[in-house]
């Protein structure tokens, strides 16, 4: 952990004003610094940064706190991390309690081998040929502050001459050792540097120029760099996905120079590996759509079903595009083709919508042992959806396969009750108690499962009176009402009676609770933000109010209902 006397140190040496204005622009109000808030959309100056008590108070949306505060809020930075920026940034060496050290000084080595990279491109017309070739423009070679990396004898004297021990060398991932000798990993290949989320450099990428079997190389892990946690371009495109909702994932450095080159400012890559969980933390701040961006070959389609699997197994909204014909989206840049890329982001396959189409295509479904796999890996694959998407996407997975929703749902049906989640069922006559009863809502469905559940445990009653109110039901609120004062109504026996209505345990109505309440009050938060009736204040309260409330709702924490 960073020692507390030294983050003092940092605070009387950090000017509030200095920090902000590299964020906001200040204008001179008296004895402070007045500027639109960058924390919500306002016309009207209310944001103010006081430099004689180093704070910032915005009065339209409540926002303030000191510059430590600001960096974390603006830049989706932990405590540590904003403080280890500003220390970067006033060039302040932090210290670190007992068994922990500073990484300042290999952050040192990598900016100064970073900036060697730098310089020996300008001087590499054959590097700068290939990427003129590629179609990268010296504003991107600068933005992403390309370089080239020479050969092994070269950087062994660099370092020499730059006083950097070659054990420090090998510990950043520059150098590497064998038989008693120390050699330069990264030779003869553009250099691509690596950030971490806050901006400070861990490592690099390189690419070859020519036809050696290793396409790219990163370096290896080190104590800053791990390429399983990282994206390569988030530190530059993380404002931009913040403001814009939105995620592009890509497989490699140049798919994302060229698409920011292109305007798509969102765009980021994996490094070499496919996503992973570790990747899910880094992929949630902000809460975007993330976009799975990948080619449409063979390699590029599996990778993007795995990533798939993974995200929409978390809850993640977004999907998938395939680039076809052999190109990848550098190539479509370069060739000018940036409508078309502007087209498929905007409208990506949803994650299980892909999932299912590929599941099928995978399998011979024409063949009985064919259709009984795919039958298997859906019925599998939709078991780890959220209950909303999963009664969502119920109905499409079975007509692809070609199966009544009730039997890959693994629901029982009664005779005279219809798959009520298939549209393309044969349609029988219900019950007459509910003869009059319409496709049922996604909503609907989740209501009746909650009160058929309260049916058969009423020690679960107070989980749900403790979240929610009878307001928040919709068509339903009427039998959930006479049931809390343990009335008979017609919807209650019909619920009862239909056994397709899934009964929860106590974990299973956890999770649809928190489903339920995350789509109740994004819906509420919504109305509010169109409600121009509201006071300012007001609006301004209850929008963070709900915004708060879905944020512990996506960490599993119950809302108590107010």
């Amino acid at each position: 952990m960073i020692d507390n006397n030294s983050i003092e140190q940092l605070k009387q040496i950090v000017d509030i004003v200095d920090v902000i204005g590299n964020y906001v622009e200040l204008k001179k109000n008296g004895a402070n610094f007045k500027g639109l808030c960058p924390f919500h959309d306002e016309k009207s100056p209310s944001f103010v940064v006081s430099p004689t008590k180093q704070f910032y108070k915005c009065f339209g949306c409540g926002a303030g706190g000191d510059a430590i505060k600001f960096v974390m809020e603006f830049e989706k930075l932990s405590y540590p991390e904003a403080i280890e920026k500003l220390a970067s940034q006033y060039n302040f060496t932090l210290r670190y309690t007992k068994g922990e050290h500073s990484s300042g000084q290999e952050r040192r080595i990598l900016e100064t081998i970073g900036q060697w990279y730098r310089a020996n491109l300008e001087r590499h017309q054959p590097a700068k040929d290939y990427l003129k070739k590629r179609g990268v423009s010296l504003a991107s070679i600068e933005k992403f502050e390309i370089g080239y990396a020479p050969g092994s004898d070269a950087t062994l004297q660099f370092f020499q001459k730059a006083m950097i021990p070659p054990q420090k060398g090998e510990e950043v991932g520059i150098l590497g050792h064998d038989n008693g000798r120390y050699y330069a990993r990264l030779i003869n290949r553009i250099i691509f540097p690596i950030h971490s989320p806050s901006g400070m450099p861990v490592g690099f990428g390189g690419r070859t120029m020519g036809d050696h079997p290793a396409k790219y190389i990163n370096s290896p892990q080190t104590k800053l760099f791990n390429k399983s946690r990282l994206l390569y371009g988030y530190h530059l495109a993380k404002e931009s996905i913040y403001r814009k909702k939105r995620l592009v994932v890509t497989e490699g450095y140049m798919d994302v120079i060229m698409l920011h080159q292109a305007g798509f400012d969102t765009a980021v890559a994996t490094l070499g590996t496919a996503l992973t969980g570790d990747h899910l933390p880094l992929l949630k701040k902000g809460e975007p759509e993330v976009v799975v961006a990948y080619d449409g070959d063979i390699a590029g389609v599996n990778a993007a079903m795995k990533a798939a699997l993974l995200l929409s197994a978390h809850n993640f909204e977004g999907g998938v595009v395939l680039f076809s014909k052999g190109l990848d989206p550098a190539d479509m840049v370069a060739k000018g083709d940036i409508e078309t890329i502007e087209a498929l982001i905007a409208k990506p396959i949803p994650y299980a919508q892909f999932v299912i189409d590929q599941t099928v295509a995978r399998h011979d479904i024409h063949t009985p042992k064919g259709k009984e796999d795919a039958f298997h890996s859906l019925k599998s694959y939709l078991s780890t959806l959220s209950p909303f998407v999963q009664e969502k996407y119920l109905p499409y997975a079975a007509l692809r396969l070609g199966v009544n929703s009730a039997m890959l749902s693994g629901r029982k049906q009664q005779t005279g009750v219809p798959d009520r989640y298939n549209r393309h069922s044969n349609t029988q006559t219900r019950p007459a108690i509910a003869s009059n009863t319409p496709f049922l809502t996604l909503a609907d469905v989740a209501e009746e499962s909650i009160i058929k559940t309260l049916l058969n445990t009423p020690s679960l009653t107070d989980m749900v009176l403790d979240t929610m109110d009878s307001s928040m039901f919709g068509s339903r609120r009427e039998a959930f009402e006479a049931f809390l004062r343990g009335e008979e109504h017609e919807d209650l026996l019909r619920i009862e009676l239909d056994d397709s209505i899934i009964v929860y345990s106590e974990e299973e109505l956890k999770k649809q609770l928190l489903y339920f309440l995350q789509r109740y009050y994004k819906k509420a938060l919504d109305n509010i933000k169109k409600d121009d009736r509201l006071p300012f204040e007001q609006k301004i309260f209850k929008i963070r109010k709900y915004q708060d409330y879905i944020h512990r709702l996506k960490r599993g924490e119950l809302v108590p209902y107010e």
